[in-house]
């Protein structure tokens, strides 16, 4: 068996394109031309994953990462990870027992999805980005010093940032009439929003480099090549129907009250508190890691990932 990249949550938001890159890089480097790359799937029956079980020099295994072993890291010979976790209040419990067994097998290097930069704090009001905070700073202690990383802190994601105004549009163009166009963005403030799968290509070229150590402990803040503000998505919205937004909530959270809020009901609700980083401005293109330019420079911008997702 080679030696292997272990892609957890490879039929997610950024796993997926994680998966489809990788392979043909390994290819163009020579230092690591012979590494398999091994995807992990809950599902072995699913769309995605059926189509990544086409692509060359991939290989499928349907496992829950949650209570992932040592000893099965080390059957796989797994070298290099990527892991994009869940948010859920059981996030650092779950995370953190990967990377401590990740470190035990011996598993040399680590790309995780973090979140939005900004949020990253231990006194953030969101629960789920001190939950990445936590992670980090455990990943950034002594005893993980055997276990290299990388923490990806994109903003926030285009496809879900621009959800409601392309089912705004779907919905006017099959009636013809309006409901109120519920936004998360602000009236004003620029955000650099990043299509989720720019995020995964950035991942992958980390995991093709033959040498790590230069991003080990490095935390790399993602966003698309523009700012947009709530502002431009109505104009966006308006330029595709022919006609004006007859009312527009901005910095609407609404949709957090329908989310299953299980035995945390409070914790849940704190996701109110995530964007507010991105309303006060601190979340523009500007913020972006040169090292992720360097790498693979992000190139989606808002209106191409609008267009694409009006299309599907």
């Amino acid at each position: 068996m080679a030696p292997t990249i272990l892609i957890v949550g490879a039929t997610g938001n950024t796993g997926r394109s994680v998966t489809e890159t990788l392979p043909t890089l390994l290819r163009t480097t020579g230092a690591l031309a012979d590494y398999r790359v091994l995807a992990m799937t809950r599902s072995l029956n699913g769309t995605a994953a059926q189509h990544l079980s086409k692509i060359p020099g991939v290989e499928i295994v349907e496992k829950n990462w949650i209570g992932t072993t040592a000893s099965w890291l080390r059957e796989h010979e797994v070298v290099r990870v990527f892991i994009a976790s869940h948010n859920e209040p059981t996030q650092f419990a779950e995370e953190s027992a990967f990377h401590l067994a990740a470190l035990k097998a011996g598993v040399k290097y680590v790309v995780r999805i973090s979140t939005t930069a900004a949020n990253v704090h231990p006194d953030c009001d969101a629960y789920y980005p001190r939950s990445h905070w936590a992670i980090e700073t455990l990943l950034g202690s002594p005893e993980f010093s055997g276990l290299q990383w990388t923490s990806l802190q994109p903003n926030i994601f285009s496809t879900f940032y621009l959800y409601n105004a392309v089912e705004f549009v779907k919905q006017y163009r099959k009636t013809g009439k309006q409901t109120t166009l519920r936004l998360l963005a602000s009236e004003d403030a620029p955000v650099g929003i990043i299509d989720p799968d720019e995020v995964g290509i950035v991942a992958a070229y980390l995991l093709s480099q033959e040498d790590t150590a230069v991003h080990n402990q490095a935390k790399y803040v993602l966003n698309g090549p523009q700012d947009i503000t709530g502002q431009q998505i109505v104009n966006m919205v308006e330029r595709d129907i022919g006609t004006k937004v007859q009312h527009v909530s901005y910095k609407d959270m609404s949709f957090v009250d329908s989310l299953p809020h299980g035995a945390a009901p409070e914790m849940i609700a704190s996701i109110k508190y995530a964007p507010v980083t991105a309303w006060e401005g601190k979340c523009a293109v500007s913020t972006t890691s040169k090292e992720v330019l360097d790498l693979a420079a992000p190139k989606r911008t808002p209106a191409d990932v609008f267009k694409s997702l009006l299309e599907n």
